[in-house]
């Protein structure tokens, strides 16, 4: 059987890449299709050899780091691919490879991050974070009828949809009126080791945008006086370095093994956005670490309250500090193991098994 994977974009390692990763080793012979790639990001995870790009990929350098102003065309660039030769074709999807077009004897199954969600449940967010005023604000708004219309349409094409929680399940039903599987994505569990020990701060590990909320736990921390250590890089560090107190610790990017550090030592795992599914809170509870979560999104499918963690469910400091006062509560009635055996129904062995099941 020709299996072929398809991913929008290969610019970034964020967890909708980690699961590509891991299909393409489920896969080893399976190239590897998509809109945009950065080589000197990506190719040590996607050798260049294996990867396929779009004809987006000839735009200069300068248009391609600035890939949104290239949205307009993505829909035909997606379109354009040919999967002809393939049996079958897996998309992983955030928001353009469920719309490839596949031959009637190739079937289609995609991996769905989640629907469009600047075209959907996220479009008003987007457009006040990005503050699209005026002419800006108009061009907006054409341009997402565009993108819904043609979601619309291309949301008929897979032969089978999997969702990566019951979030995005819901949300494919809303949207797109489809049933669908849902396989969790696959954490790499065994990379890490469940420990009682700590060395006594909070962490958080993020990305840097308004949307993920670390504002609300540096309110927090700032007011508590507790050590916060946060990695991650992003457009609202500036921001975010300039309101924190002496407490609060900025670390950057860091690599995949100087986060597992921070995991399997820090006092527990601060969780404030609401994300389709959130690997982050899998690792941590993976080390055996309590996790204080924002009650919405995937963490309500991973995190257990009072067992592995506690939640948080208004986006204000006031709920934040509640959750924190009740995980530092229960702190002593945690297990280590018992919360790492929890995030081992999340690993990747179970990813493959159950994505498996799903194709068959």
């Amino acid at each position: 059987m020709k299996v072929a994977i398809v991913h929008d974009f290969l610019l970034k390692l964020g967890g909708a890449e980690r699961v590509v990763k891991a299909l393409s080793e489920i896969y080893p012979k399976a190239p590897i299709y998509t809109l945009l790639y950065d080589e000197e990001i990506m190719g040590d995870t996607f050798p260049k050899e294996r990867v396929r790009t779009s004809f987006l990929q000839k735009y200069p350098s300068f248009i391609r780091r600035h890939h949104r102003l290239l949205t307009p065309k993505m829909p035909r660039a997606i379109e354009e691919m040919d999967f002809s030769e393939f049996d079958l074709v897996l998309s992983s999807s955030t928001a353009f490879s469920h719309g490839i077009i596949s031959p009637l004897k190739t079937k289609h199954v995609c991996y769905c991050h989640s629907p469009m969600r600047y075209a959907w449940d996220w479009a008003n967010e987007y457009r006040e974070e990005n503050n699209l005023q005026g002419l800006r604000g108009v061009l907006y708004a054409h341009l997402i009828k565009y993108l819904r219309e043609w979601d619309q349409i291309s949301s008929d094409r897979p032969d089978k949809y999997v969702a990566n929680s019951a979030n995005v399940r819901n949300r494919l039903n809303k949207y797109y009126n489809v049933d669908s599987t849902i396989v969790y994505p696959p954490v790499e569990t065994d990379r890490f080791r469940a420990s009682s020990n700590h060395s006594g701060y909070f962490l958080i590990v993020s990305t840097l945008t308004p949307y993920k909320r670390i504002d609300l736990a540096v309110q927090l921390f700032n007011k508590i006086g507790r050590k916060l250590v946060i990695i991650g890089d992003g457009s609202h560090r500036t921001y975010l370095e300039n309101i924190a107190g002496s407490n609060i610790e900025f670390l950057g990017f860091k690599s995949d093994d100087v986060v597992k550090d921070y995991l399997e030592n820090c006092r527990a795992l601060i969780f404030q956005g609401e994300e389709d599914f959130g690997i982050v809170p899998v690792e941590a509870m993976a080390c055996g670490k309590p996790v204080l979560a924002f009650g919405k999104g995937g963490a309500t499918e991973t995190v257990i309250s009072g067992k592995t963690g506690e939640f948080f469910f208004e986006p204000n400091v006031e709920s934040m500090e509640d959750g924190l006062a009740r995980l530092l509560y229960n702190e002593k009635f945690y297990k280590p193991h018992t919360i790492r055996k929890h995030a081992l129904k999340f690993s990747s062995e179970q990813f493959e098994k159950n994505l498996k099941k799903a194709i068959r």
